[in-house]
């Protein structure tokens, strides 16, 4: 009696973890965005900085979360790579590794308890009731790793999508007598709105060189905060067009209308790709309706007049 109230239990809150994600997606988000297109266009980074809300204090969840994640074990090597994964995300608070851990303590407890649910329905094998048990845990303690992962790859997708943009502006600032300084506060501050993440990144840049830091430092900790490839690609140039003085105009211009031919060049793969992919689907699903469709009357009537002619044969 007590398996089905646990399960109704668990169905209800995945109920309402969907809604409140979709209430999230549907109606939260866009109205964030319309909060930031209301905002003041004319405005420089410090002053948008300054509009921004304060950190508000943690909340119960993630000051538990914070709590639980401080006391896990771990050794420096594998903080530095977390700490580096989870800034590539986004998430730059300090609490931020000591919640993920949290999050992978709760989520292990999480499946464990599943699994314990589901013990009931294994055959009654010591073996491999345990194997379940340690397969739920170790589901549990990699899933967040996997988000995380993917949060990375998306962060990155956008800040790559969205470059060209950036060097389009940055081209045009550099050409109209703007320093590379302030050519990129200013790219920053026109892409607060459509590019919000390469804004950020490229906000940070100009902090970092304001709090004193140099260009090629600041430059080089972009590239490392975002771990894509043509960021650093873009780096590489930037500084090698400040140590030796050639045209930082034209090295831009040369660099997005690569970076176009490579989104279309890929765009082109992905299309080449589509008939291999569609093998599978096409063999699976479509294939087997078309065969009943066209085969099947004919079996039909098969069955329905030879199969008793073949059984009366001899007789």
């Amino acid at each position: 009696m007590l398996y089905p109230v646990i399960i109704c239990l668990c169905l209800f809150a995945m109920l309402m973890a969907g809604g409140i994600w979709v209430g999230y997606r549907a109606y939260y988000r866009p109205g964030r965005l319309l909060r930031q297109l209301g905002a003041p266009v004319i405005g420089g980074v410090g002053s948008a900085a300054a509009e921004e809300p304060t950190e508000a204090e943690p909340s119960t969840i993630v000051s538990l979360l914070h709590q639980i994640g401080s006391r896990v074990p771990s050794s420096e090597a594998e903080q530095a790579t977390l700490r580096t994964n989870l800034i590539q995300a986004g998430f730059r608070s300090e609490n931020a590794m000591p919640v993920f851990y949290g999050v992978r303590i709760l989520t292990t407890l999480a499946m464990l308890v599943v699994s314990l649910m589901l013990e009931a329905q294994m055959p009654s094998n010591p073996a491999m009731k345990m194997a379940l048990m340690g397969f739920g845990c170790m589901t549990g303690w990699i899933l967040p790793r996997m988000f995380l992962e993917k949060k990375v790859k998306k962060r990155q997708e956008t800040v790559r999508l969205s470059l060209p943009d950036a060097l389009d502006l940055l081209v045009v600032s550099v050409e109209a007598g703007l320093g590379l300084d302030q050519a990129i506060q200013h790219v920053a501050r026109e892409l607060m709105v459509s590019h919000p993440q390469l804004s950020e990144e490229l906000s940070l840049v100009t902090l970092e060189m304001r709090a004193g830091k140099r260009r090629s430092e600041a430059l080089r900790n972009l590239a490392e905060r975002t771990g894509e490839s043509e960021i650093r690609k873009l780096t590489a140039i930037l500084i090698q067009n400040d140590r030796f003085g050639t045209s930082m105009g034209e090295s831009l211009r040369t660099h997005s209308d690569f970076l176009r031919t490579r989104r279309r060049q890929e765009a082109e793969e992905r299309a080449g790709k589509v008939g291999v992919k569609l093998v599978f689907p096409i063999f699976f699903c479509i294939l087997p309706s078309m065969l009943i469709v066209a085969v099947g009357p004919g079996i039909l009537q098969i069955v329905k007049y030879l199969f008793p002619m073949m059984s009366n044969f001899g007789k």
